[in-house]
């Protein structure tokens, strides 16, 4: 029976594991007859799915759920789910008695017990992090073409600036079964682009004591016989086995694209973060890939004003990305977290110095990814076509292997006249580069990867 006051709007917040969870409660909602809506008044529930991991973070999920309250058409209920419930839910209560129910991060399988509810509560277990099993529903809210795939949740690595195994617990793999299920499942549903996502991919596994597990992962996914796109996020440079340098060489399946945080360069610091890598071996790991992967893509996070940061130190970072030029850089200012071991280390970096090196470190990697991106310049890429520029019909949009959805550049074309879907992949001849973005003009298709039209997604508000 299709239930009566049945709207639903969803807000999602935070990383693409937030993501693929929201996309289950989503799933599990439209099985059971509700119907998801944009329009935040047409809603009879409001659900909003909270990021925890910084205070930055806890700040946007405050005034989301704020938002909503005081948005809301009269009776509507307000749903707040994720991680900063389950961190920090006593908080939350106090400065949100309107709130109707309240789902921990591990629990995302009770939302219609928390929609359905005639009276307020919560379900906040001890499961601080959830992993889709078996036959749960899963609505995808991305494009068409590409999705995420979790493979693990927590995290065993032990970084003195972060509070993720607070947050979300030890380290808990996937089945190697449930993921390949997923996969499958991903394929038939037309998706080119399945991205591979964990807290850290290289740990796969190694709470069930396998060694290579995402290696062992990977063979089986690039051995299915059909056309897609294998993309890693969150690797890190010791986990970037022989192998797995082998398999982006063989098979243009595994996108020659990696997303390797490495935080710093100087060995005293990463010791203090309690990296399990040394400059040594960062810059072993970029030498090999470069050699052996000469059109790689190489993404990675940098850190600036941790605790004990001299500027000697803060130089060396500088000095780094000018030898040794990556093609995405995400650039953080140290957050300091009361629950992170970090939070009590002397040497505190005040925050207007950390200020001045986040404005150097960006206009020097500016510079070096003009230098970059010039190589592109002339070539001819297979570019996924994506759609029509948020500003101009006159323009579309598109990426190719080097350019993760979300969090990379993209490329602007400016003669889209061969194009007659989107979702698929095209010959694009790079004209112009303009700092992430590249500039383009389609060609024609790829022989045989233009099929058919995408149907357009289940709405899912993601901030």
């Amino acid at each position: 029976m299709i239930p009566s006051g049945n709207k639903i709007h969803f807000t999602s917040l935070g990383c693409a594991r937030n993501l693929v969870d929201s996309e289950v409660m989503l799933g599990i909602l439209l099985k059971a007859g509700y119907e998801v809506t944009e329009e935040l008044k047409e809603a009879d529930v409001l659900v909003v799915n909270t990021c925890g991991f910084l205070q930055a973070s806890r700040d946007e999920s405050c005034q989301t759920i704020d938002s909503l309250l005081s948005e809301k058409k009269l009776g509507a209920k307000v749903v707040v789910a994720g991680c900063m419930v389950q961190k920090f839910g006593d908080e939350v209560r106090d400065k949100f008695p309107g709130v109707h129910y309240f789902l921990g991060s591990g629990d995302m399988e009770k939302i219609l017990e928390a929609v359905q509810s005639g009276e307020s509560g919560s379900a906040v277990t001890s499961a601080k992090s959830y992993l889709q099993s078996g036959e749960v529903p899963r609505q995808l809210s991305t494009p068409k073409h590409y999705a995420y795939l979790k493979i693990a949740e927590g995290c065993a690595k032990q970084c003195a600036f972060c509070i993720i195994p607070k947050i979300k617990g030890p380290l808990r793999s996937k089945p190697n079964e449930q993921v390949l299920k997923e996969f499958h499942l991903l394929l038939d549903q037309d998706v080119r682009e399945v991205i591979l996502i964990a807290q850290d991919l290289g740990d796969y596994g190694k709470e069930r004591k396998e060694k290579q597990g995402l290696e062992a992962l990977l063979r089986s996914m690039l051995a299915v016989p059909k056309d897609f796109w294998l993309r890693l996020l969150y690797l890190y440079p010791d986990e970037i086995s022989d192998e797995i340098v082998l398999m982006l060489k063989e098979d243009k399946r595994l996108c020659r694209y990696l997303d390797m945080p490495i935080q710093h360069i100087n060995n005293d610091l990463l010791k203090a973060m309690r990296r399990k890598t040394s400059r040594e071996q960062i810059i072993s790991t970029i030498t090999t890939l470069r050699k052996e992967v000469p059109d790689i893509v190489i993404r990675t996070s940098l850190m600036v004003g941790f605790p004990g940061e001299t500027e000697k130190e803060f130089e060396e970072l500088l000095q780094f990305i000018q030898e040794y030029p990556l093609d995405n850089v995400g650039i953080f200012k140290f957050s300091l977290e009361k629950e992170a071991p970090a939070a009590k280390f002397a040497g505190q970096v005040s925050e207007e110095v950390k200020q001045e090196r986040f404005d150097r470190l960006s206009k020097m990697q500016t510079k070096v990814l003009k230098k970059l991106s010039k190589r592109y310049v002339g070539r001819k890429l297979e570019v996924v076509i994506e759609g029509y520029h948020p500003e101009t019909s006159m323009l579309m949009t598109g990426r190719f292997y080097g350019q993760c959805p979300d969090i990379d550049g993209q490329i602007v074309i400016n003669d889209g006249r061969k194009v007659t879907v989107f979702g698929q992949l095209y010959y694009v001849e790079i004209t112009d580069a303009m700092g992430y973005d590249l500039v383009g003009r389609v060609l024609g298709p790829v022989k045989g990867r233009v099929v058919k039209t995408p149907p357009k997604p289940s709405t899912l508000h993601v901030i």
